[in-house]
This record gives C-alpha cells, structure tokens and sequence, in this order.
C-alpha cells in the first residue's frame, strides 16, 4: 500500500509495475520481458525475485488482502477509548487510501483473482472475510440497530463504493486526491446512515 514513505525495494518495484501492466492488459497480456524492462532489468533477472508471474500474482493479490487487514488491525487497536463514529471514520479513511492509491490492484483483484492457484485464493478470501468482519463490528457499534447480516451487507457495498475508483477516469482527470477522499468519505458514512436508518 502507498502508506510507505521509504524507498521501495527492488522486488516491491517489480510488483508495483507488474501490478499497473497486468491491470492494463491482463495477466496473459504481459510478459516477464515487459515487467523486467519496466523496472530497468532483464525479464530472466525476475526469476532472482520470483519463480514466475503466477509468484507475483500471488504476492500481489495475498499482500494487499493482508496489507488491509493489517492496516484495520492497527486502527482498531490505536482507537482504544475512541469513539465508535471515529473508529468507523478511521477505517474508512484506511480503505480510501487503498482504493485512491493502488487502483491497479482493484482492477487486478476483479480480473485475475481466479488465476491464482486454490490454495491463495483462499487464502485471499479468508483475509478478506476477517477485514469485513471487523468492520462489521465496528459499523454495528455505530449503528446498533442493524443486525449482523444487514451490516455485512451494508460493509460489502460500502466497499462496493469505494472499490470503483478505477473506474473513475485517470488520476488527472479527478478533481485532485483530497477532494476525491473528501467525496468517498461522505458517501460511505452516507450510505452506512442510510442502512441504519
């Protein structure tokens, strides 16, 4: 995730522009070749990094599934005493990062993610069943009325919302990071308020 204020490695490099190639023309569309000039080495260079494509794949879908949960974790436990309605805003404000600044990821998720053998896709859904479950602990404090599976699905099409941001248009033609993360907020506390009431 873009939270990193270090320089990134050789091998996060690589991930980040496979990411971004992948996205723009498929999984099947890229060679080891493409990423390794993208990142100023040899595509056989890759393999001192990866075992394949399928490797990054892997890393990539797994590690931001897990990146998110992480992340959500850290602002649960950072929240101690908070109220609920900020540790909601805290979370969202964690999941707009993510959707603002790894778009190529989303768009990676939605295509590829039946790529990756069974063993990472679950592993993929089971990091993401545990975010959305804190989430929904967390909505249910702020809305207390809504019963479990309603608030399930009320977090499913928050991120829904905030999960569209490729499908935005480029980053230039947004009207600039803030506003965007302003806009996304109010939707999504928007659409929470309406599932609560």
């Amino acid at each position: 995730m873009a939270t990193r204020t270090d320089a990134p490695t050789r091998r996060e490099q690589i991930l980040k522009e496979a990411a971004r190639l992948f996205a723009e023309r498929g999984f099947h569309g890229v060679g080891v070749d493409e990423i390794g000039a993208a990142v100023g080495i040899s595509g056989p260079g890759l393999y001192r990094h990866f075992a394949g494509k399928d490797a990054m794949l892997a890393e990539l879908l797994v590690g931001i599934s897990g990146q998110l949960l992480t992340g959500a974790k850290r602002r649960l436990a950072e929240a101690d005493g908070v109220p609920p309605e900020a540790v909601l805003d805290s979370l969202i404000e964690g999941h707009i990062d993510f959707a603002l600044d790894d778009r190529p990821l989303i768009t990676l998720h939605d295509r590829e993610l039946d790529r990756l053998r069974d063993s990472d896709r679950k592993l993929v859904r089971q990091l993401q069943r545990q975010y959305v479950e804190l989430w929904v602990e967390v909505v249910r404090k702020v809305y207390p009325e809504l019963t479990e599976p309603t608030a399930r699905s009320a977090v499913h099409s928050v991120f829904g919302l905030l999960n569209s941001t490729p499908h935005l248009g480029r980053a230039g033609s947004l009207p600039g990071r803030g506003a965007t993360a302003e806009l996304l907020h109010r939707m999504a506390r928007g659409a929470f308020g309406a599932a609560g009431g």
